[in-house]
């Protein structure tokens, strides 16, 4: 077979969707060091698959077992164990907040420079920035307009 088509490989997987996903499976099986099933005759390695795939040298419903694996993005959640959801429920019974895994010292030190006036001017002072009290501006020329009319 000097050239493979999509009609050689038609009859084994009717769908052509299915087939090229196949092939592209195999193919990168090939490029991952698989071994081949018959000789390589200078072909590269989606040529290799679809000629694999068109001759049944190797097991389809296996490749389609492997495709369908390596598309499967579930990853499963650890469950917490019964110690940890122990340990939540009694800081929760005795009125602790959080979980015990430091979120109290964050939340502390979020507050530590409420003391000193305004929350922003806290942050603005640990990065070195001084800022002004807002004076009320006077605008002169309102007022005079203002005394004119009446």
């Amino acid at each position: 077979m000097a050239r493979v088509t999509v009609e050689d490989c038609v009859t084994k997987v009717p769908n052509r969707f299915e087939l090229v996903m196949m092939a592209a499976q195999r193919s990168r099986n090939i490029s991952a060091g698989s071994p081949l099933t018959l000789e390589r005759d200078n072909d590269k390695n989606p040529v290799v698959a679809l000629r694999e795939i068109a001759e049944e040298t190797i097991e389809l419903k296996e490749l389609n077992n492997t495709l369908v694996r390596s598309l499967q993005k579930h990853v499963e959640m650890d469950e917490p164990e019964e110690d940890e959801m122990d340990l939540d429920a009694i800081q929760l019974a005795l009125g602790g907040e959080g979980d015990g895994d430091g979120d109290e010292a964050s939340a502390q030190a979020d507050g530590a420079g409420e003391g000193a006036g305004n929350e922003g001017d806290a942050g603005a002072q640990e990065k070195g920035i001084e800022i002004e009290a807002k004076k009320p501006v006077e605008d002169s020329s309102l007022e005079s307009a203002e005394k004119e009319e009446a």
